[in-house]
Formats: C-alpha cells, sequence, structure tokens
C-alpha cells in the first residue's frame, strides 16, 4: 500500500476540475459579506462544507449542481475571481499537483456587470500570480453551456485568449435533452482555429453522447465518460470479451478520457465506488485520467481520488505515476512543455520517491 503521505507527495497531474466547484468554504462567506449576499445556509465554514457535501451526495446531476448557485453568485467581482483563482493554486501545491487545467464557464459570473474579457482577465491574473507563487503549472479551460444558445460566443472567447493561458473550451451542463451537437457551430469554430476540445459526455446520458462528442464535435478528451460501458461486449459472466465501434475507436485513437472517480457516484453516474469502470478501462489499455472534477462538493482531493483508487482497484506507485503521465500526455499545452513536465518534473519526482523508499527497507 502506497500510504497517504507519499501519494500527497509525488507529482500529480489535474485535468478536469471546476474553478467553481473548489472554492474554500472560508473564502465563501468573505466573499458573500463583501457583496452581501445574504442566501447563504450558514456562515460557520464546517458547516457550510457539510452542506455542500450533503447536497452533492444524493446521486443525482441536477442536485448535485445546485451548489454551483452560491458559488458563482460570490464569483461576481475581478477581486473575487482572481481570489478563487490563486487560492485554488495554492491548493494544487498543497495537495502535490504540479500541473492543473481548470475550467469554468464565464457567462455565470456576469450577473453583476463584468463583461466575460473581464473575467477571464480576473481568473487568468489570479492563476499567473498562483503560478509565480507556487510553482504549479496551469491551463484555462473556458465551458460553453449545452442549455444555452451562446456557445459559439464562448468559443471564440477561449481562441482569443489562447496565447493568454486559456488551452481548450469544453461543453458542461446537464447531458439529457441537450446533445453535443446542438452546438456544431461552436465546435467547427473550435477546429478550424485548430484548438483544443474537451467535452463533458457519457456521465448522466448514454454512449450516444460520447458518439456525438468525438465524431460531430471533435472532442480530443471526454469528461466521464461512464457510459462507455455500454459499449462493452460481456459473456454470461459479465468478463469482457470484446469492444464496440465506440471503444475500440476511443482505444485505438488514444482519446484520453477524465474519470473523476467520487463525483460519478455523487451524480449517479455509478452507483458505487467498486462498480466503476475505471478498472475494466483500466485494464484494457484506454488512456485514463484521474481527477477530481469539484473538490468542495465532493470533499476530495487529487491524493485522495488516488487513495480511493488504490483501496478499490489496487493500484500501485507505477500505477499512479502510469495515470499521471497519462494525464501529462493528455494536457492541452503543446508538446515541449508536456515533456518538460513528464521528464523533469513527474519522472524524477516518482523516482525520488522509490529511493527514499528503497533506503528505509
Amino acid at each position: 500500500m502506497t500510504t497517504e503521505e507519499i501519494i500527497r507527495s509525488v507529482p500529480k497531474v489535474l485535468l478536469h476540475d471546476h474553478l467553481d466547484g473548489g472554492l474554500r468554504p472560508q473564502t465563501i462567506i468573505d466573499l458573500a459579506k463583501e457583496i452581501k449576499y445574504n442566501s447563504l445556509p450558514t456562515n460557520n465554514p464546517t458547516e457550510l462544507a457539510e452542506w455542500f457535501h450533503r447536497g452533492a451526495n444524493k446521486g443525482n446531476l441536477v442536485e448535485y449542481l445546485q451548489g454551483f448557485e452560491h458559488t458563482c453568485a460570490v464569483m461576481q467581482t475581478k477581486e473575487a475571481l482572481s481570489r478563487v483563482a490563486y487560492e485554488m493554486m495554492e491548493d494544487m501545491k498543497k495537495d502535490g499537483v504540479c500541473y492543473v487545467e481548470t475550467r469554468f464557464a464565464p457567462v455565470f459570473h456576469t450577473s453583476k456587470g463584468l463583461y466575460m474579457d473581464d473575467v477571464v482577465n480576473a481568473v487568468l491574473e489570479g492563476l499567473e500570480k498562483g503560478k509565480k507563487d507556487f510553482g504549479v503549472g496551469y491551463g484555462l479551460i473556458l465551458c460553453g453551456m449545452r442549455n444555452m444558445q451562446n456557445t459559439l460566443e464562448i468559443a471564440e472567447l477561449a481562441v482569443n485568449f489562447r496565447n493568454h493561458g486559456v488551452v481548450g473550451f469544453d461543453l458542461a451542463g446537464e447531458e439529457g435533452g441537450y446533445p453535443p451537437k446542438r452546438h456544431i457551430e461552436a465546435f467547427q469554430f473550435i477546429q478550424r482555429a485548430n484548438f483544443n476540445i474537451t467535452i463533458h459526455a457519457g456521465e448522466a446520458f448514454g454512449k450516444e453522447s460520447i458518439w456525438q462528442a468525438i465524431q460531430w464535435c471533435g472532442a480530443h478528451r471526454i469528461g466521464h465518460g461512464t457510459r462507455i460501458l455500454e459499449d462493452l461486449v460481456r459473456d454470461k459472466d459479465g468478463n469482457v470479451v470484446a469492444l464496440g465501434e465506440l471503444s475500440q475507436y476511443i482505444l485505438d485513437q488514444r482519446i484520453p478520457i477524465e474519470i473523476c472517480l467520487l463525483s460519478n457516484v455523487h451524480t449517479g453516474a455509478i452507483d458505487k465506488l467498486e462498480n466503476h469502470p475505471f478498472q475494466q478501462l483500466y485494464k484494457l489499455k484506454f488512456r485514463l485520467t484521474i481527477n477530481t472534477d469539484d473538490r468542495l462538493m465532493s470533499d476530495t482531493t487529487m491524493t485522495n481520488e488516488f487513495m480511493l483508487a488504490q483501496k478499490y482497484f489496487n493500484l500501485n506507485l507505477d500505477d499512479i505515476e502510469k495515470l499521471t503521465i497519462n494525464g501529462m500526455k493528455s494536457a492541452f499545452i503543446n508538446y515541449h512543455d508536456r515533456l518538460h513536465y513528464i521528464y523533469n518534473v513527474i519522472k524524477p519526482g516518482y523516482q525520488k520517491i522509490r529511493e527514499q523508499l528503497l533506503s528505509l527497507k
């Protein structure tokens, strides 16, 4: 067993993290006071954290998303957005994350008069300050929402900021009734700009959602993707004996899947961790990455996610390193920067831990 201390100390890569799903409870309370937002269920940080965890752990995506009403409500000024982004980078440092791609929907932060350019600039300011102070690399992904019509505008915004820290475009929100192909114009714009696409798919809707994300919308990565299970052919004992055309394509093309273990239980994508498709997909050599999704709502960290993966799927330190390298290979920064992290940060970090463990034997 790899201890929690060891897992926290080794370099980790996080690709699927929602900025507005990872605030510190005390920060929410502070920001609410500043703007006279009086709708929080409590002003006690411990109780507030517990409220978010209880609300998220209902096995339903729609209910899971309700907590964002409060986090978005207090992220309506430049100062608040920068603070949240900066604190996220500090939290990454404490968790041993060497590179993070965080995402959010700028449209949810304009209710007090900010323009979307202001919103993105404020978040990038906080991220950049965090990079300088904590040495954590970052990329920012802008989310369009499935139930809104302005996704092309968000796609254009993402491309406008591509040289300032924005690394990709995402489609998020409730899946049922909002297929990704409705936003084809936005995705075609991103593709013509030679930019990066990740899409939430196969979390609350079937494998058709994943197929559309890849074949209609050109997704380079898939967020969650748990319903790919529907495309695996099994024998009477439940063993995988063949892959369907979609899963075979994802495997062959090395399309990364952004796995979020704990949140998949909380949103009802799976019923319990031991039934998560992670283990089967990992054995089949899919390119998987481990992620947090919403750290506040799911009360989790990268360290915690790897501890769960170790407990339920018998991962060892080599597996954790492999998944971390998978994450870095799949990041939306340029090729040479990815190589830098792999060969100058990740591999030396794991080698150092192995040497320390050997010296203790």
